[in-house]
């Protein structure tokens, strides 16, 4: 098989995967901007409380997304907060760009499945042992970042930022696609930093880098964690900046360790190594 055909198989396989994928996205996304999710209880038989359910009921404004921005603005936003629909398709764009976010975060197994299959021929044996074994605890390493992102640092990061407002004078007021895509992606970027540890690890365990390494440069790693704090923080504040980078270094050093555990751990497995024998032998 020449280049040609080479490239225009692995182009197809590609294509395949991709559609595979839009398959299960596109309904998950038509869902939730077409459908609400309308509460409901059932009495369970011999118990005395009742079980709390949702029924889907076909909405095209008050959908699913809109449920989850109220919600999003209940437990993120101060209350004496302001919301300005300031551009006129604001309210659209919010619905889209939580709508994709949701997507995305529901159809991640179908995702990491599609991606694994297309690059699994192409690995080796210990890679393909590496990504079977740091697959649950990236995936759990992410929840949490992103749920403590969502329910404490976001919160945290609006109440504080918006002290300083009204130690101004000012009316706390905040456009709905400002709000959104603050509290989404500084949530995600915390989900983001989570991952770091595993990085880290998995680096050293496919000997790319030394767990040496990885303690010699720590000052530029923390000068890193800086710069991505301040890239990935959508006002871009020292403040919001300091919140991303403080656990990012932390999390660096967390695995570093463990990268060096498991390099200890693989040299007493393998050995000293055998006395070279002596010149003239």
């Amino acid at each position: 098989m020449g280049d040609l055909e080479r490239l225009l198989a692995i182009l197809q396989e590609v294509r395949h995967r991709a559609t595979r994928i839009v398959y299960v996205l596109a309904p998950i996304f038509a869902f939730l901007i077409t459908f609400q999710l309308r509460p409901i209880s059932v009495r369970l038989p011999y118990l005395a409380w009742r079980l709390p359910l949702a029924y889907p009921y076909p909405n095209f404004f008050d959908n699913v997304t809109a449920q989850v921005f109220r919600a999003l603005v209940a437990w993120t936003l101060p209350s004496n907060v302001t919301l300005l629909n300031v551009g006129v398709g604001d309210s659209v764009i919010v619905q889209m760009e939580i709508a994709f976010l949701l997507t995305l975060i529901l159809g991640m197994p179908w995702l990491v499945h599609e991606v694994g299959a297309f690059l699994v021929p192409a690995l080796r044996t210990n890679e393909r042992k590496l990504i079977r074994q740091i697959g649950l605890p990236a995936t759990v390493l992410f929840a949490i970042g992103t749920v403590l992102g969502l329910l404490f640092l976001t919160p945290f990061t609006f109440r504080l930022l918006f002290l300083y407002v009204v130690a101004m004078g000012l009316q706390p007021a905040v456009g709905i696609q400002q709000f959104a895509t603050f509290a989404l992606l500084y949530s995600l970027a915390f989900g983001v930093v989570f991952e770091l540890p595993v990085f880290v690890y998995s680096l050293t365990r496919l000997g790319v880098v030394r767990a040496s390494a990885w303690r010699q440069h720590w000052r530029g790693a923390v000068i890193a964690c800086l710069v991505f704090g301040m890239i990935v923080t959508p006002d871009n504040s020292p403040f919001t900046m300091t919140l991303i980078a403080l656990p990012m270094m932390g999390l660096y050093f967390s695995g570093a360790y463990f990268a060096t555990r498991w390099e200890r751990g693989r040299a007493l497995d393998q050995g000293p190594e055998p006395p070279r024998a002596a010149a003239g032998a």
